[in-house]
């Protein structure tokens, strides 16, 4: 599903350049419910943003689903995007003046469905997530917890191949946490793919790989309770 080889990605800084992902070889394979653990400045952000067809890298190669990535348009990635990706941030990214139903609904917009459609889809989708009952209401109106909900309910609306999660709990209690991880073991036993970024040891250990980073380089993986160090 997602296959990364010798991935190099470095940023200008003035005169110099900032090496952010250094050689970084990743296979994840479709139904797959994988963590990438780092500090801030590892490198885990950058990697989720090529993944996520949002940055490009500098060298290696990266294939989705079979299709090498490279010199594509921002016409093309965001196809790609809307075909095989989800996204879920720590921030929720919901329209304040929508409400949770609409905000689900949005990216079937994108893919021309009329709005009685896309609005039977999306409620399909808020019952899934347990918002039935607030499809109506407004962000504003909801607790973090049930934001990140309607935020996985959008991503999951358009039936994407892999669902992408940056800091998925970084805004949540412990309670709440639990909550939407249990959401998202549910998903990939239904067997989507779950890639999750994340900072917190109890978050990744409720995925089935951790794959460290640190500095740019992958330095180890657990998975089964096995850790494996690379370096």
């Amino acid at each position: 599903m997602i296959k990364i080889e010798k991935l190099h990605k470095s940023y200008p800084i003035g005169k110099d350049s900032l090496h952010v992902l250094k050689g970084i070889d990743l296979h994840i394979k479709e139904g797959e419910f994988v963590s990438i653990m780092g500090s801030s400045g590892s490198g885990k952000s950058t990697l989720l943003n090529i993944v996520g067809l949002l940055d490009i890298h500098d060298q290696g190669n990266y294939f989705l689903n079979g299709q090498l990535i490279k010199n594509m348009n921002e016409k093309k990635a965001a196809i790609l995007r809307n075909k095989f990706l989800g996204f879920v941030f720590q921030s929720f990214n919901l329209i304040s003046y929508k409400t949770a139903l609409e905000n689900v609904a949005l990216p079937l917009y994108y893919k021309g469905l009329k709005r009685k459609e896309r609005l039977k889809i999306a409620l399909d989708y808020l019952e899934k997530v347990g918002l039935k009952e607030w499809a109506n209401h407004l962000p504003n109106e909801l607790s973090g917890g049930q934001k990140q909900r309607v935020a996985i309910a959008r991503a999951l609306v358009t039936k994407p191949k892999v669902v992408l999660a940056d800091e998925p709990t970084g805004a949540l209690d412990s309670g709440t946490t639990d909550s939407v991880m249990g959401l998202l073991k549910d998903i990939n036993n239904e067997g989507m793919t779950v890639f999750v970024i994340t900072h917190e040891q109890e978050v990744a250990e409720q995925t089935k790989r951790i794959v460290q980073l640190k500095d740019g380089v992958i330095i180890s993986y657990l998975r089964n309770f096995t850790i494996c160090s690379l370096i």
